[in-house]
């Protein structure tokens, strides 16, 4: 079976770049999942702003529990810029191959980007809502993923299915900015390299964090609201307003989301955390972006003498 080279190293660096960032910023999103989780309950709350997540772990020597749920959400992460950036990639030159034009423009890449990420976001939800759901668990209680999804049932699983798909336009609006930022700053260095070939012209790593860094800045900024419905959620039960697991459990809809948090807190309730949501995710983006960038042709590379390698040893298997 042939896969398109040139799409299965944009899978594999992003993969990479997304473990890269997952990794190094997890004790910054965990901060955030718990703080982003809590709604206020009787004008009383525990976390006053993220620092204080911080500081409860700290006070009570479980430092090490920030990095609760980092192998599941390392799994999730890797899974889905893998099969996003493969789909996305792949369907973009296929669309540029049939429709004849030497760029996408901007209304043809927002509905490829969504429709890649919808595909990913169906295959890794399960994921993605244990991780969030070990996040916010009490410090040095988080369960391992399996004992978290058995907990319940497959549809609990995918819990946030609805509202994760609405928020493919997240990562949808990221690219797109991105892709059209990159290809204005490209075009003009270019301009000011006369005679140079555009294959030869790539980002700088502080042009691709910086580029990164704006479009997700954009996108987390119109999809906020939702980003917070999905946290309630996806939270851990024993940690929402100091429930224990012992009552009886409601269901977790998209409308109940939004009427406690409505009612709770009022309309502002919905930017709750998006300084930090925007931190985290700026960052992430950014680094992500910024890894894929710099190992892209690199990958490439080695995925080619890889392929060439393959098909010089497998007739020789075949006569052996």
């Amino acid at each position: 079976m042939a896969f398109d080279l040139d799409s299965l190293s944009e899978a594999t660096s992003g993969a990479i770049g997304a473990l890269v960032s997952t990794t190094v910023l997890y004790p910054l999103d965990t901060c955030k999942t718990k703080y982003q989780a809590e709604v206020r309950s009787h004008n009383q709350l525990k976390y006053r702003n993220i620092s204080d997540v911080f500081w409860e772990a700290i006070s009570n020597g479980q430092v090490l529990s920030l990095y609760q749920g980092l192998e599941t959400k390392n799994l999730q992460s890797f899974i889905f810029q893998f099969i996003y950036f493969y789909g996305y990639s792949f369907v973009k030159k296929l669309y540029l191959k049939r429709s004849g034009s030497k760029s996408i423009g901007t209304k043809a890449n927002l509905v490829l980007a969504a429709a890649a990420g919808a595909c990913t976001v169906v295959v890794t939800q399960p994921l993605d809502t244990a991780s969030s759901r070990m996040q916010t668990s009490e410090f040095g209680k988080s369960k391992g993923l399996w004992k978290t999804l058995s907990e319940g049932t497959w549809r609990q699983a995918f819990d946030g299915l609805g509202i994760s798909l609405l928020l493919t336009a997240n990562p949808s609006i990221q690219y797109t900015v991105f892709d059209q930022l990159k290809q204005r700053l490209l075009k003009g260095q270019l301009r000011m390299k006369k005679g140079t070939e555009s294959s030869s012209v790539a980002l700088s790593a502080f042009s691709a964090f910086m580029l990164g860094a704006v479009s997700k800045c954009v996108a987390t900024c119109l999809t906020y609201p939702a980003i917070r419905c999905k946290v309630r959620i996806q939270a851990a039960e024993s940690d929402e307003n100091g429930i224990k697991e012992a009552q009886p459990k409601t269901q977790k809809t998209v409308s109940r989301a939004i009427h406690e948090i409505w009612k709770r807190e009022g309309p502002l309730g919905f930017f709750k955390g998006l300084q930090a949501q925007i931190l985290k995710t700026v960052l992430s983006s950014a680094l992500l972006l910024m890894v894929k960038e710099k190992i892209t042709k690199t990958t490439w590379v080695l995925l080619l003498a890889l392929q060439r390698y393959l098909l010089i040893t497998r007739p020789r298997l075949k006569s052996a």
